[in-house]
């Protein structure tokens, strides 16, 4: 059986047993506040628990290393989305300790790439085109810095509505503990 049917079979269940209802709660994030963390395995329960959140209680953005590398992406735009449109009044940039992103190693991943399949010649468009994979597949080189770019990423962004806090933290992914950054009501 594969992961698919464990997933579809387990929630029948999850639905005819009415599991969900322990889950209920609004679009809108309780606390007014929006997370953007790693997606990292060991933080998917963990940081919800070590920022004593629970479900509804804020939104949460999950991406390589935390970190928004383009001001107008997706992930900036989810930003705005939540500011403008799902009432959170704060942000805070939560990265970990003994993140892939400040190991990543651009050149290994290109090799990696290839070797999934992907062509040469598909690379070389890439290339042409004017996307550097290097630059693209690039990481940071500590979390600090990462966490730090992102919060600056956010606060000097034109949209920003004023006076939004952004902070930044750093998560250690097996305790728990929190280090703050960046505290964004100074």
């Amino acid at each position: 059986m594969s992961h698919v049917s464990d997933i579809i079979n387990f929630n029948k269940s999850f639905v005819e047993n009415k599991e969900y209802e322990a889950y209920l709660t609004s679009r809108y994030p309780d606390k007014k506040m929006l997370i953007i963390t790693c997606m990292d395995t060991r933080l998917v329960e963990l940081l919800p628990k070590a920022m004593n959140f629970k479900n509804g209680d804020v939104k949460i953005i999950k991406n390589a290393g935390a970190v928004i590398s383009q001001p107008f992406g997706s992930v900036m735009r989810s930003v705005m989305v939540a500011l403008y449109e799902l009432d959170a009044e704060e942000v805070i940039v939560v990265g970990h300790y003994e993140c892939g992103m400040a190991s990543l190693n651009a050149d290994h991943m290109i090799n990696s790439i290839k070797e999934r399949g992907v062509s040469e010649e598909v690379l070389n468009t890439l290339e042409n085109s004017g996307i550097k994979l290097t630059k693209w597949l690039r990481g940071f080189d500590n979390i600090q810095e990462g966490v730090s770019q992102t919060v600056n990423l956010i606060n000097k962004h034109p949209l920003l509505p004023p006076n939004v806090p952004v902070h930044g933290m750093i998560i250690d992914p097996a305790t728990g503990a929190l280090e703050l950054v960046v505290d964004g009501y100074k």
